[in-house]
């Protein structure tokens, strides 16, 4: 198991014991068994491919197949489902399973709808994805489950001859967690008996004259502890000692779960530094209070709607047989969504609750889905999946 492994496995055992304390629901109130839905069982038996991939060199070229997906942004560490359908695709995968240089990977980048030139853009930030299970079905499609390994740099995308989407990518180097040095803060003596020449030289031969908070302002590690603590808070997360030691697999692991809008997470993506990356998770955090539709701003919850369904977080990627991956944030109790039509358990994302499609009361946009229990003894009985691309640009406490 290379040091990859080990800290994608440090996060999944965090995130198994984030999933077990809820602090919106009293214990007896939840039994449902979060890593049921991480394990996204409703692909069926998909064999592990037993292998893994090793770091590769940053700054190093490599041609993938690309996979370019609305909605979805993938960092590094999360888990991303795939429903693979067109042949092209199917195609797309077979190649990563078969290639040399770079086995079992492929590309992910966010692609949208850029208003301003009415038409789809495709991010410059993406990750690599390792395929870690796969199973072909009967039709000829794939169900896969990948994981996020490094970001990368776009430089060019093509299709070849039998359409195949790849692209010309290169990995991105990351930087080192910052630490404030031992014995940064130097203290100045009395300065009152001095003469003013000599004042200002013992200030300038000190260590450090900067009060401490402003060195901690670019400390990765006690960013990593002021973000953990602030993740607690909100999602009841029990203690991240494991995850604040390693401030980069932290700051990327916070990105993949904090429920903003899928362009403020994409924002997080392209965030060259950790400590950087770290700050804008501070005040992302510390504006969490409203979450509102999207098209008309209607309020939808409150940060303490927030629930835990998944052992992965609040916010996972989830695909529906068609192959359109949605990531949801999921939510104890909402305001101004309707349920509309009949419910279904057929391919539900949580083993034991049947779905139902949901909508804005005011605008009528599809916000996400209505899940309610098949059996009385569950718990929560019914709870809310709300797609990330239906939220608000902006969630603060000032709206």
């Amino acid at each position: 198991m290379n040091w990859i492994e080990k800290l994608i496995k440090m996060v999944e055992e965090e995130a198994i014991l984030e999933s077990n304390l809820h602090h919106q629901l009293a214990v007896e109130e939840f039994n449902f068994d979060t890593c049921l839905s991480s394990l996204h069982t409703y692909l069926g038996d998909v064999e592990d491919t037993r292998h893994r991939t090793a770091f590769l060199d940053a700054d190093s070229v490599f041609n993938l197949p690309l996979f370019s997906l609305q909605g979805v942004v993938l960092f590094p560490g999360a888990t991303l489902p795939l429903r693979v359908v067109e042949p092209p695709f199917v195609a797309a995968i077979e190649r990563a399973l078969a290639q040399v240089d770079v086995p079992y990977t492929i590309g992910v980048i966010r692609t949208h709808w850029d208003t301003a030139n009415r038409g789809m853009k495709l991010a410059s930030i993406g990750t690599t994805a390792e395929i870690r299970q796969y199973v072909r079905l009967e039709d000829g499609s794939l169900n896969v489950v990948t994981c996020g390994q490094q970001r990368f740099r776009l430089r060019r995308r093509w299709r070849d001859a039998e359409r195949v989407p790849y692209g010309e990518i290169q990995i991105t180097e990351e930087d080192v967690p910052l630490r404030t040095p031992q014995g940064a803060f130097g203290k100045l003596g009395p300065l009152s008996n001095r003469p003013r020449s000599h004042a200002i030289s013992h200030m300038l031969s000190s260590r450090a004259f900067w009060p401490q908070w402003v060195f901690h302002m670019f400390d990765s590690y006690c960013l990593a502890e002021r973000v953990a603590d602030m993740w607690k808070q909100i999602v009841g997360a029990p203690r991240m000692d494991s995850l604040v030691k390693k401030p980069d697999v932290l700051s990327f692991y916070i990105a993949s779960k904090i429920p903003v809008s899928e362009s403020t997470r994409q924002e997080l993506l392209d965030i060259d530094g950790i400590t950087y990356r770290l700050r804008r998770e501070i005040e992302l955090l510390a504006s969490i209070d409203l979450i509102r539709c999207k098209s008309c701003q209607t309020i939808i919850a409150e940060r303490s709607d927030m629930l835990v369904m998944s052992s992965e977080g609040p916010l996972g990627a989830y695909v529906n047989p068609g192959g359109y991956v949605h990531e949801i944030m999921t939510l104890y109790k909402a305001d101004g969504i309707t349920p509309v039509g009949p419910s279904a358990t057929e391919y539900s994302w949580f083993p034991g609750y049947a779905w139902t499609i949901a909508k804005c009361s005011t605008c009528k946009t599809q916000l996400g889905w209505l899940f309610t229990a098949t059996k009385i003894k569950l718990k929560p009985s019914s709870f809310w999946g709300i797609r990330s691309c239906q939220v608000a640009e902006e969630i603060c406490r000032n709206l």
